[in-house]
């Protein structure tokens, strides 16, 4: 199954305020060029000691710089039963 969404979809989300969850998985220095609003910054590495921060049944948009990974992301929190979906293209494609 396809779990990915596009820039524009996700945009499209956010402009017409649904309720979502978009975590940037960037290192640090690559989020200081700027990250999506209210994204919540989680580096890669780091996102099996916050496992216990995402919630069952909600929507999660996995952005990365170019899409490559955030897509192992959303895979690995799907294999952990989390709605993850995997931003495609990456802030590049914003």
């Amino acid at each position: 199954m396809n779990y990915d969404i596009t820039p524009q979809e996700l945009t499209s989300k956010m402009d017409h305020g649904e309720p979502i969850h978009i975590i940037d998985i960037r290192e640090d220095y690559e989020v200081q060029t700027g990250m999506l609003k209210g994204a919540e910054h989680i580096p890669m590495n780091t996102i099996p000691d916050h496992m216990h921060t995402f919630k069952q049944g909600e929507p999660y948009y996995i952005v990365c710089a170019h899409g490559v990974r955030s897509e192992k992301v959303t895979d690995y929190l799907r294999e952990h039963d989390f709605d993850a979906y995997n931003v495609t293209g990456g802030m590049a494609a914003f």
